[in-house]
This record gives C-alpha cells, sequence and structure tokens, in this order.
C-alpha cells in the first residue's frame, strides 16, 4: 500500500455515491485544509484506498455494489490504524453503533453539521499520533484524593474480556456504558478506558448524576454565567467543560432529569457546550462514558430515559460483573488491598491465612468490591500486622449472618423493613429508620434503595448529609 510522504497533509478518502454530497463534504473539508480522494462505490474505494492510504476514511454505510459495514472491515484487517467516520441517515442508527462497534471511530448522521464534520476528523486524525506506552489504571490525577485500584485487578475469564474490551476500544472516541451493581468497580473501568486512550494526559472528569439535586445538575454539567440564578455569585465552567481535552464519566447517568438528557444529547451531537445564563456556546473536545447500576434498557422502556440518547450512548457495552461470579479474583484484590493499606498504615502483614481465603471466597459480597477493600482496611487498621486470621476479620462477616441477611435484625421483614418498630416513633425518626433500613437491604446502594422508597436519589443523599451534619 502506497503512504504519501509526511510532508503532506494526511490524506481523507470520502466514500458518497450522491454527486451533491460529495461537492458539499468535499468543498468543507478541503476549505479546511485538507487533502480529498472522493469514491462513489466500494469498487472505486477499494482502488482509492491502495493507491493513497487514507488517514481517515469517511463512508457512507449504504454503497450501491457493496454493504459499506462489510467494506469497512475488509479495509480494517488491511490497515487497522485507519480512522473510520461512519456516515448514516437519520432512520438508520442501529447500523451507526454497529459500525461503532465493529471499530469506526465515531459517525455522523444526515444531514451533517459542518462543524461536527471538522471535528470527527480532527479528532480521528489526533487519535493517529504516536502514543507512548498506556499507563496503569491510576495514572490520571484528580486532584489529592487517592485513586484506589485494587477493585480492577483480576484474571477471571470475565476480567480478562474486560481488559481486552477496553484495549480494543480506548482509541476510539465511541461512547462506553458501563452497567452494573453498586461497588463493582464502574468508575475504575472508566479510569482504565481514558488511560489507555490518547486523551490520557487530559482530564478525566467524574460526576454522579445521582448524588446532585436535579435543579443543579445543568449547572453542574454545562456551567453558568455569573447572576444567571440566585446564588451563582461567579462563573462556574462545568463538567464538560472542565473535561475538554480529556474523558468526562457520567455515573449513574439513569438517574438525570429527562429535560436534561435533552441536553446532553444536543452536547453529543454538537460537542457544544452553552453555560446557563450565557449567550454562545463554546466548543469542547470530550470523550463521554457513562456508568449506571439499573438495566438503562429497562429505564428506557419505563420511560424514565429517552431512546434516542440511549442509542447515542450505548455504543460499547461494558457489564461489570459482581464480586460473587469472579472466583478466585477476590483473593487477588482481597491480597493486593492488603498490601497497598498496610503500607498506608505503616503496618507489616505476611498474607492471607488459607481459612481466610476459604472464607472469603465463600461469602456473597453483596456490596461487592466496596465491601470487600472496606474489610481488609477494617483488618489492617485494627491489627498490628503478621499472617491474616479468620478471627482478624470484623465482626459479623460470618457465613450464616451473610446467607440470611434478612433475619440480621428483630422485627425486620424478609424485605429488610422494619415492622412493628415503627409505632411509637415520630413521623421523621420513622422515616429514617425506614430509609437506613432499605440501605442496608440494598447493599448502601442508594439508587436502589431510592428505586423501592419511589424517590429521587438526590432525596436520600439530601437527608444523609442532614443527619451527619446534625450528628456532627
Amino acid at each position: 500500500m502506497v503512504r504519501q510522504s509526511p510532508t503532506l497533509p494526511p490524506p481523507i478518502l470520502l466514500v458518497e455515491d450522491t454527486i451533491s454530497l460529495q461537492i458539499v463534504y468535499r468543498a468543507i473539508l478541503e476549505s479546511a485544509g485538507h487533502t480529498v480522494t472522493v469514491a462513489a462505490n466500494a469498487a472505486e474505494a477499494r482502488a482509492h484506498f491502495q493507491e493513497h492510504g487514507p488517514a481517515v476514511v469517511l463512508l457512507d454505510l449504504v454503497l450501491p455494489d457493496r454493504d459499506g459495514l462489510e467494506l469497512m472491515q475488509e479495509f480494517l484487517a488491511l490497515a487497522p490504524e485507519t480512522g473510520f467516520i461512519a456516515i448514516t441517515a437519520n432512520n438508520s442508527a442501529d447500523r451507526a453503533v454497529e459500525a461503532m462497534r465493529a471499530g469506526a471511530h465515531d459517525y455522523l448522521v444526515k444531514p451533517i453539521d459542518e462543524a461536527r464534520l471538522l471535528d470527527a476528523v480532527r479528532n480521528a486524525l489526533a487519535e493517529k499520533r504516536p502514543r507512548r506506552a498506556a499507563p496503569p489504571v491510576h495514572v490520571p490525577d484528580r486532584g489529592s484524593a487517592p485513586v484506589e485500584t485494587s477493585g480492577f485487578i483480576g484474571s477471571s475469564e470475565s476480567m480478562r474480556r474486560i481488559h481486552g474490551t477496553i484495549g480494543s476500544v480506548a482509541r476510539s472516541m465511541a461512547t462506553v456504558f458501563i452497567t452494573g451493581e453498586s461497588g463493582t468497580g464502574k468508575e475504575l473501568c472508566a479510569l482504565a478506558v481514558h488511560a489507555h486512550s490518547a486523551r490520557a494526559q487530559g482530564p478525566f472528569i467524574a460526576l454522579n448524576c445521582g448524588a446532585i439535586p436535579q435543579d443543579l445538575l445543568e449547572s453542574e454539567v454545562f456551567g453558568h454565567m455569573k447572576g444567571s440564578f440566585t446564588g451563582a455569585i461567579s462563573d462556574k465552567p462545568g463538567a464538560a467543560a472542565a473535561a475538554d481535552g480529556g474523558t468526562l464519566f457520567l455515573d449513574e447517568i439513569c438517574e438525570m432529569a429527562p429535560a436534561l438528557q435533552t441536553k446532553l444529547l444536543r452536547f453529543l451531537q454538537t460537542s457544544t457546550v452553552q453555560p446557563v445564563g450565557a449567550t454562545r456556546p463554546r466548543k469542547v473536545n470530550v470523550r463521554i462514558v457513562c456508568a449506571t447500576n439499573r438495566d438503562p434498557l429497562e429505564a428506557v422502556r419505563r420511560g424514565q430515559f429517552r431512546e434516542d440518547l440511549y442509542y447515542r450512548l450505548y455504543v460499547v457495552p461494558i457489564h461489570m460483573p459482581p464480586l460473587r461470579e469472579r472466583g478466585e479474583d477476590v483473593i487477588e484484590i482481597a491480597e493486593a488491598a492488603l498490601i497497598r493499606f498496610a503500607e498506608e498504615e505503616g503496618r507489616r502483614f505476611q498474607g492471607l491465612s488459607p481459612e481466610v481465603q476459604a472464607q472469603l471466597m465463600r461469602l456473597p459480597w453483596p456490596g461487592n468490591v466496596r465491601q470487600l477493600l472496606n474489610v481488609i482496611r477494617n483488618v489492617v487498621v485494627l491489627n498490628p500486622g503478621g499472617l491474616v486470621t479468620p478471627e482478624m476479620l470484623p465482626p459479623g462477616l460470618t457465613l450464616d449472618e451473610a446467607a440470611e441477611p434478612q433475619d440480621a435484625e428483630e422485627g425486620v421483614t424478609a424485605d429488610g423493613l422494619p415492622l412493628d418498630g415503627l409505632v411509637g416513633l415520630s413521623l421523621a425518626e420513622a422515616e429514617r429508620r425506614l430509609i437506613e433500613a432499605t440501605l442496608a437491604r440494598h447493599g448502601g446502594s442508594i439508587p436502589r434503595a431510592a428505586r423501592v422508597l419511589e424517590v429521587s436519589p438526590s432525596t436520600l443523599y439530601r437527608k444523609l448529609d442532614g443527619w451527619k451534619a446534625r450528628a456532627g
């Protein structure tokens, strides 16, 4: 395959069978300084691809002589470093998603916005720059807060598949949708995607959509201008602008209000943000990774999550399995956490005894990796060192109690909620008991408890913060 001289602009191959669109797209690209060759069908595209070795291919998925997706896969087998941008009609979003999963860098929906077209090409070209070796998961610096990495350790088959997916998707601009129970390491997975991408030197901004009151969430995501609402005493850039050049991680995405979902969809389509109170939008270059511990498709069926936003985000799904399904990963995570926490506390531990390993393997871990890390930290903090024995494990971590959590407290139903114990309490205290019991029943997951109680997760966060403040 012939490659052009490195002194020339990287060539772009445009594969589009509609003549009028060829003219429009070519004019836009050439006015931006790009070298463009045009093909009207698969046969011409193959000839140009072999002759010019384009850096980026803009490919209409519907061609007169061949399926565009098959053509892309053929070209990727010849030159895996090529950046493909799929072009699709508005009524064939599923094909675009299929193309992204097959290796496309991005996709454009007709009619194509000029700025969106140039952004997609620029991002695809940027991903082709020489890249250094992928850093470890903990490389992204998010300030002084330490990043716990033990939860992303594991050699189980499920974790090997996840690491393989991350390696494949990290180089692209495709959005990644991470699902899994609370405490399974979804944010660590997002960090791994960021750390293995060409954006690793850029910011990693995490935002929990369920922890922020809905009336403030738009400001947190897109920012606001001074004086735009009561309490806006200064300009605030927002998470999307703060993540410019890096990755924006939206956790608990299914808790986002419908009105904000519409604005997020526009942001994904235009790559622009408009802070509350601003008169002009601002262009940003952000890669989106999102996560939820709910079933996103079920949220769509219930009308709680926009279907078009779901298909725009759900391009590369990654499911983080619960710890109980990860076999000996439990021991690997526990041993790594023991070393880390012992170093932090200045203790010397010799490892886990066989009895402790056997017990950790048998426990159901409703709180997943987060619960396991808390158990190991408890061991390190409360013991001077040596070999970790069963006696060092925190009280209550027994097989009997773990197997039947519904019987752990007298007066609690099979669903973990109090019965007669509420009688005689004030309404505020009864509410607190009910919320705490529901949280305990669902492993501390606020979104799950919120669904059971039929309230917003932000309501529970506010109540918990209020109780902590009064207790302090």
